[in-house]
């Protein structure tokens, strides 16, 4: 193989690795029945006049399995805290106890457990879509340089098999991600 000077499978792979990492972020803030504080990680809250993490604002902690606290620092972003977890979508309910406030983990109904792996779906759609646009960036880089003659027709066709197994490995780790965590889900 001669210079390959825009394709970079290393490159490829720290990208499609990003989606796995923003998908298991996304599935921490998938709540299971038992209280852990990487539930509210993706409530933001207006304080200061822009939309701030509420880990930002205030410390979360989790004084046992069906319950999460939240200690918030400035008395002023209590009322904003409480509203902000309340219209999350997450289905928690705070209660106000001066800068506190109180999150109790209510039980999981069936209806509640099939939208939450609903939503897990929908999270890991999103990330073969961008596991596949990485694919497509390193096809199109592949035919440039095949094209202005960087790299032979077989050179090219070996990358693009190398590219689309490397696709093919992350979509499955994608979906054993996913099936897991609706087992989890589902779990009673």
């Amino acid at each position: 193989m001669s210079d390959e000077t825009d394709f970079d499978e290393k490159e490829l792979k720290q990208r499609m690795q990003k989606s796995l990492e923003a998908l298991s972020t996304e599935f921490s803030g998938l709540r299971t029945g038992r209280a852990s504080a990487n539930l509210l990680d993706s409530v933001t809250v207006m304080a200061y006049g822009t939309k701030t993490p509420l880990n930002q604002i205030g410390s979360v902690s989790v004084p046992d399995a069906r319950m999460l606290a939240v200690n918030i620092w400035d008395k002023a972003n209590v009322g904003a805290a409480d509203k902000a977890i309340r219209d999350s979508g997450l289905g928690l309910n705070p209660v106000v106890d001066g800068t506190n406030l109180r999150i109790p983990i209510p039980p999981l109904n069936e209806e509640r457990r099939a939208e939450l792996a609903k939503f897990a779906g929908k999270y890991a759609e999103q990330a073969r879509i961008s596991v596949r646009n990485v694919r497509r960036d390193g096809m199109d880089s592949l035919k440039k340089l095949q094209k202005s003659g960087d790299i032979s027709e077989d050179d090219q066709k070996i990358l693009s098999e190398d590219v689309q197994k490397l696709t093919d490995e992350f979509i499955k780790k994608i979906d054993d991600a996913l099936k897991a965590k609706e087992e989890e889900i589902m779990q009673v």
